[in-house]
């Protein structure tokens, strides 16, 4: 998506040439449009110069409606409703404070955010 996103506004960008320049399989590339196509994130154009565009503009697709589309409902645990009362509000806090994250990012944030010079911080951890 952060591809077809820098790639906005520039035609359609063919799954191999995204698969090229990231190193990645264009049969997994395929696998992950097909949801996004479908949820009306992406479309398609066929021939022979065809490709993905971004169905609206980067500033109008969220994180959030990315990870919806491929990762299903955000919530970073199942809660049990026999969870200790302060476990279960801690988990609730920290799922409402991701989907708010995710919600109010969008792909155009995601690019500006790539784009600058940043300094990585040492207490940051990927998942």
């Amino acid at each position: 998506m952060m591809a077809l996103a820098k790639h906005y506004g520039k035609g359609p960008l063919a799954l191999k040439v995204i698969a090229e320049n990231h190193q990645l399989s264009e049969h997994y590339l395929e696998q992950l449009i097909a949801p996004l196509r479908n949820a009306g994130l992406v479309n398609s154009i066929r021939g022979a110069y065809g490709g993905y565009v971004l169905a609206n503009e980067p500033q109008e697709i969220t994180t959030a409606d990315i990870i919806r589309v491929l990762e299903g409902p955000i919530r970073p645990v199942e809660i049990m409703d026999d969870d200790d009362p302060a476990k279960r509000e801690l988990w609730l806090k920290i799922r409402d404070a991701v989907k708010d994250v995710l919600e109010n990012t969008t792909l155009a944030d995601l690019i500006d955010f790539d784009q600058e010079d940043h300094v990585q911080d040492p207490d940051m951890f990927y998942i």
